[in-house]
């Protein structure tokens, strides 16, 4: 058992959602999958209470704990990518699974949970600094998905 982990409460779904990432994500994967071993509150006895999984290698704890609790923005994963074939792919494994687009690179599964898909060129342009970090972010900032094309052009004015 790790030291830090993640806990990502769902609805009844943890399971689905945790196979969903370990197909998406590679270093992914579901470890153990345990049932409740009598009633509670958000559970019926044998019913999946919890499911351990990694996505991306960051280890995490998917919590059927009803309906009490949603996700939001304010948590999320970041996946940087090398180009835009892993961009797409992973954007489009969200966003065509039930999920939604949101705006400079984030989306939202089916499960509510908040994605940056960000593609290091990016990052590396904000780091940079100076007008070139300026061109990047104005050009991010008309984006849902990102563009590596037109975030290279920016950054090179």
């Amino acid at each position: 058992m790790h030291k830090n982990t993640i806990c990502l409460w769902y609805d009844g779904d943890a399971e689905e959602a945790a196979h969903f990432y370990a197909s998406v994500f590679p270093d992914s994967a579901v470890h153990a999958v345990f049932r409740a071993p009598s009633d509670n509150p958000s559970t019926p006895a044998g019913a999946v209470l919890t499911v351990n999984f990694t996505v991306a290698g960051i280890p995490c704890l998917g919590l059927n704990g009803g309906p009490a609790f949603r996700h939001s923005e304010a948590f999320s994963f970041q996946i940087a990518t090398d180009d835009q074939e892993e961009t797409d792919r992973y954007w489009n494994a969200i966003v065509g699974n039930g999920g939604e687009e949101s705006a400079c690179g984030w989306c939202r599964d089916r499960w509510g949970l908040s994605w940056q898909i960000t593609p290091r060129t990016l990052t590396e342009a904000l780091a940079a600094g100076g007008d070139e970090a300026r061109r990047a972010f104005e050009a991010m900032m008309t984006m849902r998905k990102i563009d590596i094309a037109t975030i290279n052009a920016a950054r090179r004015g």
